[in-house]
C-alpha cells in the first residue's frame, strides 16, 4: 500500500522558502536521519513552480553528489495544468480538472509511496482533500520575516497529531495525518 507524504522545512512564522537561507544551521545527523526517511519513496510528487526549479537544477547539479543522481534518476509526477512537456528524466505530467486529478492521485498513491519537497500550493490543495497521508513539518526555532508561507488562506482542515521529537538543535518534527 502507498502513501502520499510530505516533508517541509518551515520556520516558526509558518515561512518555506529559500530555506537554503535560514535552515541549514539547524541541519544535524538527527535530521540527517529524518529527512532520509522522508525521501526513502518510490516517486516524488511535485507542483509546477517547484518542479520548475528542481528540473532546471538538479540535471546541472554536481554528478559526484549521490544526490544528484538520486533526484535525477527517481520517478517525478508534476501536478500541474500548464505544463505541456516534462523534459526532466522519468517525469510524468498530471493535469485536469479538480476531480480528475484527485483520482489520478488516489490511483497513484494505491501503489507508490509519493514524497513531496516544497510545493506550498499543492500540499495545501491535497490536504484540502484529504489526499495527505503524512504531513511532516521539520520547525526550525527562527522567524524568517518574509517569503511564502506553506498555508494561505484557505478552508480550514483539521489535523491529528502522530508524532513530536525535538532535536538537540531546537527543531521539532511534528507528524500529521487528516483527523
Amino acid at each position: 500500500m502507498g502513501y502520499i507524504k510530505t516533508g517541509q522545512f518551515i520556520s516558526l512564522d509558518g515561512v518555506i522558502e529559500a530555506p537554503e537561507s535560514w535552515h541549514f544551521p539547524y541541519f544535524d545527523d538527527e535530521m540527517g536521519a529524518a529527512v532520509g526517511a522522508l525521501m526513502d519513496n518510490d516517486a516524488m510528487l511535485l507542483g509546477r513552480r517547484t518542479y520548475d526549479g528542481f528540473a532546471e537544477y538538479w540535471p546541472q547539479a554536481d554528478a559526484n553528489d549521490p544526490m544528484t543522481a538520486q533526484m535525477n534518476s527517481a520517478r517525478k509526477y508534476v501536478v500541474s495544468n500548464t505544463l505541456t512537456e516534462a523534459t526532466w528524466e522519468n517525469s510524468t505530467i498530471v493535469s485536469g480538472d479538480e476531480k480528475a486529478v484527485a483520482a489520478e492521485l488516489t490511483k497513484l498513491k494505491a501503489d507508490n509511496r509519493l514524497g513531496i519537497t516544497g510545493s506550498a500550493g499543492l500540499v495545501q490543495w491535497l490536504l484540502q482533500h484529504s489526499l495527505v497521508d503524512e504531513l511532516h513539518l521539520l520547525v526550525h526555532p527562527i522567524v524568517v520575516g518574509k517569503g511564502q508561507k506553506l498555508f494561505a488562506d484557505g478552508d480550514s482542515v483539521p489535523l491529528k497529531l502522530l508524532s513530536s521529537t525535538t532535536f538537540g538543535t531546537g527543531v521539532v518534527h511534528l507528524v500529521y495525518t487528516n483527523a
